[in-house]
């Protein structure tokens, strides 16, 4: 065992500040029962659960509703279909979805909530009544459908999900449960994730918000609304999923693409605390720390799903109470615990070796102008590149097999750098969106935009 696998471990003053955290969770916010995980490294470091029953506590094995985190699950599928090719997310839905009456929307947009889609179903609570009330779209959309224009703002739809659980049904020919768990939850070994409740599951329960009483949920199957919010889960298996959305599986999906998924797509609704949404995942800002994931609700349960691409960790809690307890909250504080009382210790530095193909040429010092910027060589192969010793725009760029490099971040993110080279082969500058990046400031032997004084350099008269 290396030492960063022995580091998984955590240190008994962290565990117990984990089990007082769920325990005042419990406690304050009233509910049945709550049972959480912490993922690092790939691994379970950490379970627990609390329980108004005396004796044996959930475990993480025990089946919860998982609420809105079926988004997340929903929107793997459609990048699925993406990567293959057979859809784009620019593409608008009418394109593979006839007769909806918001084909313009765009898949994209539907996945980040842009689309302008209403945030609930006409008529009585889809939540709370069953999938056979809503047997058609159009009883899911209802006569107006639209409450912004599509790509304005951000306002979450559920109504927007069920659009494209039919999208994948539509390309898939099968339904949107079958699709899932053969293409996602098998592969990732997701053996206690599934459409229906399986044994041992909680009970979904109400608590009266004056008086230390309960009363038991309706369980109803959501039909058409299955992609918005049908799943339940376990910690455990959430605990894997949170740790494929952080690096990927080919099996499923590659690292590029769930790391597209957590890019920001939308900006924030106005008064709420995230930081935006990506592709079917929520962003979050919180002590310096950026995470993705996503909260659910359903009648009778709350459930939080947080990770942390920076420390390695992710956090999962769910309970069994309609509301009270703010899981997604206390699944980002037991992440910050483990975060902020024992740091990850970064992976040993390592020089590349003689077989890497190194472009050292474009590495160090350039100026965009009179800045000085500089690129750097990661050891993944990737550059980056940012302003010397101050603020400014910062990005990450891939290598691509034409020698050009493409912006994955910042302001040039999807924009092309490209070293221009002299007669000679050697590289004079750099061109990235127009602007040319040189190795003297206004380098009069470059095409610098707008030439170069011929006189030079100078002080004052």
């Amino acid at each position: 065992m290396d030492e960063l696998s022995e580091d998984l471990e955590l240190l008994p003053a962290t565990r117990r500040a984990l089990r007082h955290r769920i325990a005042v969770a419990q406690s304050e916010g009233r509910a049945p029962s709550v049972v959480a995980a912490v993922v690092r490294g790939g691994e379970v470091v950490w379970e627990g659960s609390r329980t108004s029953v005396e004796g044996h506590g959930p475990d993480g094995n025990v089946q919860y509703r998982i609420g809105s985190i079926t988004k997340t699950f929903t929107a793997v599928l459609v990048m699925r279909l993406r990567d293959e090719g057979l859809l784009g997310l620019a593409d608008p839905l009418e394109k593979h979805l006839l007769g909806t009456g918001v084909g313009e929307v765009t898949i994209a947009q539907l996945l980040a909530h842009t689309g302008g889609l209403a945030a609930e179903t006409p008529g009585e609570w889809w939540e709370r009544t069953p999938g056979a009330l809503r047997p058609e779209l159009a009883d899911v959309l209802g006569d107006e459908p639209l409450r912004h224009s599509p790509g304005s703002r951000h306002h979450y739809s559920n109504p927007g999900y069920t659009l494209l659980g039919s999208l994948i049904e539509a390309l898939r020919g099968k339904p949107w449960e079958e699709v899932l768990r053969t293409e996602v939850l098998e592969p990732l070994g997701l053996d206690r994730t599934s459409g229906s409740p399986q044994a041992p599951h909680a009970g979904g329960w109400a608590v009266h918000p004056w008086a230390d009483l309960m009363m038991p949920e309706p369980l109803e199957d959501l039909g058409l609304m299955a992609p918005a919010g049908q799943l339940w889960s376990t910690t455990r298996d959430l605990a894997r999923f949170a740790d494929f959305l952080l690096r990927g599986d080919e099996r499923v999906l590659a690292a590029d693409s769930v790391r597209e998924m957590r890019t920001s797509a939308a900006p924030p609704e106005p008064g709420l605390a995230e930081s935006g949404y990506g592709l079917g995942m929520q962003l979050m800002a919180q002590g310096g720390r950026r995470l993705a994931g996503h909260s659910g609700s359903l009648p009778g349960f709350v459930a939080g799903l947080w990770l942390s691409e920076a420390d390695d960790l992710a956090a999962v809690v769910l309970a069994n109470c309609t509301s009270g307890l703010p899981a997604a909250s206390v699944a980002a504080d037991l992440l910050a615990v483990v975060a902020d009382a024992e740091p990850r210790f970064p992976r040993p530095w390592r020089p590349f070796t003689e077989a890497d193909q190194v472009p050292l040429e474009v590495c160090g010092p350039w100026y965009w102008g009179t800045s000085a910027q500089v690129v750097r060589l990661k050891a993944d192969g990737s550059l980056e590149l940012g302003p010397v010793g101050g603020t400014g725009r910062s990005a990450r760029f891939r290598a691509e097999p034409d020698g050009t490099w493409t912006g994955l971040s910042g302001y040039y993110a999807g924009e092309t750098l490209r070293a221009v080279r002299r007669a000679d082969g050697s590289v004079s500058h750099l061109d990235l969106a127009s602007f040319v990046f040189t190795r003297e400031p206004y380098d009069a032997e470059a095409p610098v935009p707008g030439g170069v004084d011929p006189q030079g350099w100078r002080g004052i008269g």
